[in-house]
C-alpha cells in the first residue's frame, strides 16, 4: 500500500532475488519514461523502494505520482 508523508508517496517492494527486483525495476523505468514521470528509489538486492512527488509541482504529491503509482501497483 502506498503512503503519503513529507510530500511523497512511499512504497517498499520484497522480491525474490535481485534479479527479479532489477526486472521490476526496469519495468517500472517504461512505465516512468511513457509518463515522463521519474521517480527517486532505492534497490538493495531484493528490495525496491519508491519515492514518488512531482518537483515541477515544487516537490509535492500531484496526481501524475497518484498516475505512476496505480501503473506501478498494475505490473
Amino acid at each position: 500500500m502506498w503512503k503519503e508523508e513529507n510530500n511523497q508517496l512511499t512504497k517498499s517492494f520484497e522480491f525474490k532475488d535481485f534479479k527479479e527486483a532489477f526486472a521490476f525495476m526496469t519495468k517500472v523505468a517504461m512505465l516512468a519514461e511513457q509518463q515522463n514521470h521519474h521517480p527517486y528509489w532505492t534497490n538493495v538486492y531484493n528490495k525496491v523502494e519508491i519515492f514518488l512527488n512531482t518537483h515541477d509541482a515544487g516537490d509535492i504529491v500531484t496526481d501524475k505520482d497518484h498516475q505512476l503509482a496505480k501503473a506501478i501497483d498494475a505490473l
